[in-house]
């Protein structure tokens, strides 16, 4: 359960910097700030449960890898950001050392 609550986790750190993005580009800046707090606040929520069983380097460097791929796809999906094959190549790495992680957990 403790690697569920982890990978909740992750979607929950994509949260905050979409709805700061968000805030950035639209008119409703304050419930697009509001948003980002709350996944903060939930992000952090079901890290800590998580680290309850998985040892907190791997459940950080699992979080944030999470975060940050995840992010990068948003932003190259909805935001146009740019797609280049050093960009992809080292996102790939992350998702490696991610799964690399988990399984030597």
């Amino acid at each position: 359960m403790a690697w569920i609550y982890l990978i909740v986790a992750g979607v929950f750190e994509m949260g905050w910097p979409l709805g700061f993005k968000l805030s950035q580009v639209t008119e409703q800046k304050f419930l697009w700030i509001s948003v980002g707090v709350l996944s903060m606040a939930a992000s952090g929520y079901f890290l800590w449960t998580a680290q309850k069983e998985i040892p907190i380097g791997t459940a950080y460097a699992v979080w944030t890898g999470i975060g940050a791929v995840g992010t990068f796809i948003i932003g190259m999906v909805f935001f146009k950001d740019p797609a280049n094959l050093l960009r992809m190549l080292s996102a790939s790495l992350i998702i490696i050392g991610v799964i690399g992680l988990k399984f030597s957990a």
